[in-house]
């Protein structure tokens, strides 16, 4: 390296050597990243975490899902989480704990910001309608999705598809929610658990939704404080706010206390028993992590109770609210009906999408043009298609 490219890299040098310096030994390391699918020279001033995390902020999957359905649809309030906003709460949540527990903090908000890029409009309720329109055609998964989102679908650069991201950050994608012995896993260590900062972004993602659709659900009137009083953790949380704050506060402040008071009890366990978790099992090292039969980043067995007692309830009491299934299954009703319609006649797609149909076959292409959309988008695309005199939104850029 001569002077002048030595002094250009010295930005992206400290960095690396400043995390050594102040991380964990099982940390990932920048400088220890396995790299990308396709060659580039390193960035003069960011390490390899940090710019794909710039790479998946600009992208185009990345800002959909400000119009992407979380619980609540987006044109029912201004003030519900959307995917987008889920996402940003995953990502300071899961960047809180990686500090307190010396993990590298830039890898866990990139995984965490790229985690839901392959979700398809409205929510669980469309990937359910595509896994199963898509069931004999090689299937649909959100996670499998964003891995084709990053490698393929995005269009930023023009020396390789996608978005060209690392490794450790692809591994992060297909390895959610711990499964790791799939056969789409060949090409990432299938069978081994993924860094520590992945499954610290998996366990976010979950404290996340549980959390802020608590405080959804609350401020819609959905759910009710009397029966979450019911609730162990959110009971404990009443108790916290009550004591600190007596019985004059507004009902507005104390749903976002109490459920400041739900985040803060699931993060202050998931740290104290992960780090006693990497104790006991002298986890020095990456490769140690990776030799763990199963994930060393957890809650104690019991706030994994309370949790699943909260998740219950959600599930019962908001996610099954006769409301809300009912935009859930008009938004599945949408997906089949361009499904069908687009596979049926495909010369009505957008021709980059239409080009890929011969590559691809007819519902694979369809697919990937649906699961990008965002929920407007595809409710227009349905009213152009099917609605006497609609007018034509325009193609989704």
């Amino acid at each position: 390296m001569n002077e002048e490219s030595a002094a250009r890299a010295s930005g992206r040098i400290r960095s690396e050597e400043l995390e050594k310096s102040l991380l964990a030994p099982y940390a990932m390391f920048s400088s220890d990243s396995r790299g990308r699918q396709h060659p580039e020279e390193a960035d003069e001033y960011r390490t390899i975490y940090q710019h794909d995390r710039d790479r998946v902020v600009h992208c185009t999957a990345f800002r959909r899902l400000e119009y992407k359905t979380q619980v609540f649809a987006n044109h029912q309030g201004d003030h519900y989480r959307t995917r987008l906003t889920h996402t940003l709460e995953v990502a300071q949540v899961s960047r809180a704990v990686a500090r307190r527990l010396g993990l590298n903090e830039d890898l866990v908000e990139t995984i965490a910001l790229v985690h839901d890029v392959g979700h398809p409009p409205f929510g669980h309720a469309g990937e359910r309608e595509l896994a199963l329109l898509m069931s004999n055609h090689g299937g649909f998964n959100h996670n499998r999705h964003a891995l084709r989102v990053v490698d393929l679908l995005e269009s930023r650069y023009p020396a390789f598809p996608g978005l060209n991201l690392s490794w450790e950050v692809r591994e992060s994608i297909v390895k959610h929610y711990g499964r790791f012995d799939e056969p789409e896993l060949d090409q990432f260590l299938p069978g081994e658990p993924p860094t520590l900062e992945a499954q610290l972004a998996d366990i976010g993602d979950s404290l996340a939704y549980d959390s802020h659709d608590l405080d959804d659900g609350l401020r819609s009137g959905v759910l009710d404080l009397r029966e979450l009083s019911e609730i162990d953790l959110f009971r404990r949380a009443m108790e916290r706010v009550n004591e600190a704050y007596g019985a004059g506060i507004s009902s507005r402040a104390l749903i976002a206390r109490c459920v400041s008071a739900v985040i803060s009890q699931q993060v202050n366990d998931l740290v104290q028993t992960s780090r006693a978790r990497l104790q006991q099992h002298a986890v020095g090292n990456v490769e140690a992590v990776r030799k763990h039969d199963g994930n060393l980043i957890g809650f104690s067995p019991a706030m994994a109770a309370d949790k699943a007692q909260l998740q219950g309830f959600l599930q019962e009491k908001l996610y099954r609210d006769p409301f809300c299934v009912r935009m859930s299954q008009k938004g599945r009703r949408m997906v089949a009906a361009l499904f069908e319609e687009f596979v049926r006649e495909p010369a009505q797609l957008p021709p980059e999408h239409l080009a890929r149909c011969a590559e691809l076959g007819r519902e694979r292409a369809v697919c990937d043009y649906i699961a990008g959309m965002t929920d407007r988008y595809c409710a227009k695309e349905y009213e152009r298609l099917f609605l006497p005199n609609s007018s034509d939104p325009g193609r989704m850029s």
